[in-house]
């Protein structure tokens, strides 16, 4: 069953996220807020409007519950905005101000929780970034150049079952058309590029890593020359592998790919206002398996 909530915002709305109980839903718009709603069922209840960027709002992502309610946005004001609800109280406030970047921020992602409270950024500068918040409050980041042009997507790999010891590992796709893999190297206490995966021919939009507990990695691309990546690594160090979801373009450019909780559902949205549903067949082909209607 699928709800609707309407008249969210005063623009365009650009990104919504669940928190990891689906009872919140975060959105965010070019009118510069990020709104907060509780869910229950098909209800919804407006509790929070947060405000503070100066630029339309790009991206949220909800960090693990395990560090508390804390949201994180990233805007075209070049900041990345953290956001605490108080457990007492219930008020939303801005706790801490990433201002490392020289353009557009255009993705934030929280890591796995395994990795500790970090989240890792792109920019339209060509860098990303890594901000490691600690126990005692003080944080730490890193900076990295990744792609000319402009970086449009970073997200980290996920924990699966298999990798041990658990290694910091994120992707990041660009203008370049290229999405690069990086490691984290302890000696020189910074991320290294560990492949680099050519495939597209126009700007790289958005990334999806497969959550599994297999060793078997799934990395998801979408990108502006209308067509879906699939990217496969049997373990770690092996080679990665490309297919594409589906042998002709898409209608237009894709911007969002997204996997489902158990990692075997990618779900593809694009400029044709479209949402469609794929999975891997026994002989390791995609297929269509859905759609979303937009009504």
């Amino acid at each position: 069953m699928a709800s609707a909530i309407g008249n969210l915002h005063d623009d365009l709305i650009h990104d919504a996220a669940l928190d990891y109980y689906g009872k919140r839903l975060a959105t965010c718009s070019s009118d510069k807020t990020i709104k907060i709603f509780d869910l229950d069922g098909e209800n919804h209840k407006l509790v929070e409007t947060l405000r503070g960027h100066e630029g339309p709002v790009w991206q949220v992502s909800w960090a693990h519950p395990k560090f508390g309610n804390i949201l994180a946005s990233a805007s075209f004001d070049g900041q990345v905005l953290i956001w605490r609800q108080d457990d007492a109280t219930k008020a939303w406030s801005n706790i801490a101000q990433h201002k490392a970047h020289d353009a557009s921020v255009n993705s934030v992602q929280w890591s796995p929780p395994e990795l500790g409270a970090a989240i890792v950024c792109a920019s339209s500068d060509g860098n990303v970034s890594v901000v490691d918040f600690k126990d005692d409050g003080n944080t730490s980041a890193v900076t990295i150049h990744a792609h000319s042009g402009g970086c449009n997507s970073a997200v980290w790999a996920q924990i699966n079952g298999s990798t041990s010891p658990v290694n910091r590992r994120f992707v990041t796709g660009g203008c370049d058309g290229l999405i690069k893999v990086w490691t984290y190297d302890p000696n020189s206490d910074n991320y290294v590029e560990e492949a680099v995966l050519e495939g597209h021919s126009d700007w790289v939009r958005d990334l999806a890593w497969a959550p599994s507990v297999l060793p078997k990695a799934y990395l998801a691309s979408a990108s502006d020359d209308k067509s879906v990546i699939i990217w496969t690594q049997d373990g770690p160090g092996a080679a990665w592998k490309k297919v594409l979801l589906q042998s002709e373009k898409f209608p237009e450019t894709i911007w969002r790919v997204s996997w489902s909780l158990s990692g075997n559902v990618l779900a593809v949205s694009g400029g044709d206002n479209r949402v469609s549903l794929w999975k891997e067949n026994l002989a390791g082909e995609w297929e269509q398996c859905g759609t979303v209607d937009p009504e």
